[in-house]
């Protein structure tokens, strides 16, 4: 459930024809290297991974650690879970310089209600409580790989006046426009789409060499843990390596190793014979 802060204008977003597209708060790995990179690829809005507001607010050095952000880091919402309004508040205050929206998380692991009156009714109060819009994950609590339920998001959809974001199984821009249609929600949230992907938005099938390098980029150019580094890499790689590959890259252990195992497998950046865009699919070679 998101709120507008004041000096954003983040829902001057939804007045445009196309669906809003949103990287969503993903614990660990929704950090400001890999907003970085999504924006690169037409993402319209990240998420911070979900803050905890009483830690938050307890000390300086907990607010350093958890939230991290620079200047073309917009526009950008900070997720909290909070069990207090007051404390909600004053951590929403603290970020509000720095972000264009607040989001309190409800779906963990509540997502929709088995009895979907239930969301419909939690769904119309806090959109008359004021908020901005409301993203909705079409599974129950017990759901983690069943299909989404896209007939309760229509429903949740069409039963509020303010902007509804569709969360579950977004894994191309052909899901988009599907899921679009069926729900008639006003944007989408993807997250493990994202990560095996992070061009998805930008209309291509699979990562294209360009981001990997672009990862490769900004996660140096941020200091990003090695492990972080990694592990995105290989969601990206996951794709586009045969297996004999994948076991390898999953086995190293350094930055080194890992832009060695790259420059060796498909070629540096700078080399056009490697890194040419593929006309019919948007993929670099």
């Amino acid at each position: 459930m998101c709120t507008k802060m004041e000096n954003g204008n983040i829902l001057d977003l939804f007045n445009r024809e196309k669906p809003v597209k949103v990287c969503a708060p993903m614990v660990r790995y929704s950090k400001l290297a890999f907003r970085s990179l999504v924006r690169k690829y037409d993402c319209d809005v990240c998420f911070t991974p979900m803050i905890i507001a009483a830690d938050f607010m307890r000390s300086a050095k907990a607010r350093d650690s958890e939230f991290t952000t620079n200047k073309i880091d917009r526009p950008l919402v900070v997720q909290f879970a909070a069990k207090d309004a007051q404390t909600l508040a004053d951590a929403a205050c603290e970020v509000s310089p720095f972000s264009d929206g607040v989001d309190l998380n409800c779906g963990c692991p509540q997502r929709i209600h088995k009895d979907l009156r239930k969301t419909v009714d939690l769904c119309q109060k806090v959109e008359a409580a004021g908020v901005s819009w409301i993203t909705v994950h079409g599974r129950t609590a017990d759901e983690r790989h069943q299909p989404v339920h896209y007939d309760a998001i229509k429903t949740i959809k069409d039963s509020l006046s303010i902007p509804v974001i569709a969360n579950g199984d977004i894994k191309s821009m052909m899901d988009v426009d599907a899921i679009c249609e069926l729900t008639g929600v006003d944007g989408v949230m993807a997250a493990r789409g994202l990560l095996a992907n992070p061009a998805m938005f930008s209309g291509v099938e699979e990562t294209p060499l360009k981001c990997v390098w672009d990862w490769v980029d900004v996660a140096v150019e941020l200091g990003t843990p090695f492990s972080c580094f990694h592990h995105h890499l290989i969601y990206m790689l996951e794709r586009i390596t045969s297996q004999p590959e994948r076991r390898v890259f999953n086995n190293l252990s350094s930055t080194a190793a890992v832009i060695d195992f790259l420059q060796s497998t498909f070629g540096s950046p700078s080399e056009n014979t490697h890194f040419h865009e593929d006309s019919n699919t948007g993929v670099c070679h």
